[in-house]
């Protein structure tokens, strides 16, 4: 019997802990259910009622998705201004994100869902100033009732923001001259020269320490 009760703790528990993904619409103003999907332009959340809503990212500040904070974030595409979510990767004086995902999942829908919202991101090459999404769709209705989820590769790009000096902007990883990439770093990691010893000294540039220099520079710093 103590056992049964333990088993049922360790359940009521992991349930809560699957329910903690958030919709925030604004300040104080928060929808909590499970994510069911993104196309980084909009974003699906079961309620507890197993109603599925989707938010447009013009419309919401952000939401968390497996203890991830995903912003929306105004940026130009093909000369106009739209919103997408980016990934909070860093935080602070300066801000670095990540827009999309090598691993896109698509989750099916549970049983008795009375919205069953269908999305798609076709934005092939090109756009944001280096191709993003790729073609990627994220479908949460129809299909076959035992269908899994399914993973699609992506593309993952990354922008910085220091906040009040203008809009994000990407750092182009792939393909882009060591010394770009340099430049956007002294020109939002200022006032700090052991830092820009070190950004100078950096033959070349991934994820990892492009994250590590952001989360040093705001160390010790205050907003």
């Amino acid at each position: 019997m103590k056992a049964l009760k333990t088993l049922f703790v360790i359940f009521i528990f992991s349930t809560k802990l699957f329910a903690q993904d958030a919709v925030l619409i604004s300040e104080g103003n928060f929808i909590r259910g499970v994510i069911k999907g993104t196309n980084f332009s909009s974003v699906a959340i079961m309620e507890d009622d197993e109603t599925i809503k989707d938010y447009q990212a013009k419309d919401i500040k952000s939401f968390i998705w497996n203890g991830e904070t995903y912003v929306s974030k105004p940026i130009v595409v093909k000369k106009k201004m739209e919103y997408r979510f980016f990934k909070l990767i860093e935080t602070g004086i300066v801000n670095l994100y990540a827009y999309g995902d090598r691993s896109i999942t698509a989750q099916m829908p549970q049983p008795r869902v009375k919205v069953r919202p269908t999305f798609g991101v076709g934005m092939g090459t090109g756009n944001f100033g280096g191709g993003l999404g790729g073609g990627v769709t994220i479908g949460l209705g129809g299909g076959r009732k035992n269908e899994e989820a399914v993973s699609t590769p992506g593309k993952v790009s990354y922008f910085i923001e220091r906040p009040g000096t203008g809009p994000i902007q990407e750092i182009k990883l792939n393909g882009a001259k060591v010394s770009d990439i340099r430049a956007i770093l002294l020109q939002k990691l200022t006032n700090d020269e052991d830092l820009a010893e070190s950004i100078k000294a950096t033959e070349s540039f991934d994820a990892k320490n492009l994250a590590a220099y952001v989360k040093a520079y705001n160390s010790g710093r205050k907003q």
